[in-house]
């Protein structure tokens, strides 16, 4: 495996599991109106733009990360309709 490959599926685990901090909470809780819609809107469209990115680059360590990190997103999304309030 290239060293940039293996880089780049580092770095995802991280910018990507650092929402699993944050959906332990949300459920835990029941809560999330401290989630801003704004922020987990715009976190989940630049998700699908670079998952759209890497498809065609073909880049996989692009596409793995950010296709989980858009189904935490979308998670969290889910959370902030249903416990937001």
């Amino acid at each position: 495996m290239i060293l940039s490959e293996s880089l780049g599926l580092v770095a995802g685990a991280f910018v990507t599991c650092s929402l699993i901090p944050q959906l332990i909470r949300v459920f835990k809780l029941k809560s999330a109106r401290e989630i801003s819609m704004l922020f987990t809107t715009l976190l989940l469209l630049g998700l699908f733009l670079w998952l759209a990115y890497g498809i065609l680059l073909g880049l996989a360590p692009v596409i793995i990360w950010n296709a989980i990190g858009a189904l935490f997103a979308a998670t969290l999304l889910y959370a902030k309709l249903r416990y937001g309030r």
